[in-house]
């Protein structure tokens, strides 16, 4: 049986060493040691997710958010390159034309673009005004659909994660 596979946005490595939000650190270090750790889904991170940590201006922080991408080294990166990075461009301005996400939430847009084209079963995020929010998620599937993207997907927070663990 194929494994479900989890796209990680920027927010899901934030809270693996935020000190501020206990609870949404406890979620995101369950579904890690859950899910992740035991390679119980194939997790994936992208270009977007390290440009962001790497825009990062606190170098200390920086550094710890690089370093748990380290730790975990069963997180797979996508890269798009070329026509797929076109497709990807695309997609993404597709979103924000549609009101989906404001022009200042490229990287929201282009998480949601690489899970989309990249075939995950879900998008994680703990970013609730644009990711992890039902009406989203339908928006973003219509949008899809018109423009060939067929694969569904489901857009989460580790919370709501944590008991889908198998590819349906």
């Amino acid at each position: 049986m194929a494994k479900t596979k989890v796209y990680l946005d920027t927010s899901i490595i934030n809270f693996l060493i935020a000190e501020d939000s206990p609870e949404y650190r406890k979620y995101t270090e369950m579904f890690f040691l859950s899910a992740v750790v035991n390679n119980v889904v194939e997790a994936y991170i992208s270009t977007p997710v390290i440009e962001e940590i790497n825009n990062t201006r606190n170098d200390v922080r920086r550094k710890c958010l690089l370093n748990v991408i380290d730790r975990y080294s069963n997180i797979k990166r996508l890269n798009a390159q070329g026509h797929m990075g076109e497709r990807m461009n695309v997609l993404s301005n597709a979103y924000i034309n549609n009101g989906l996400m404001p022009s200042k939430s490229i990287a929201d847009s282009m998480h949601a673009a690489y899970a989309s084209i990249f075939k995950m079963d879900i998008l994680l995020s703990w970013n609730f005004k644009h990711l992890a929010n039902i009406n989203k998620e339908k928006k973003i599937l219509e949008i899809n659909k018109t423009m060939g993207y067929l694969h569904p997907f489901r857009m989460l927070s580790p919370k709501e994660a944590l008991n889908v663990k198998k590819r349906t």
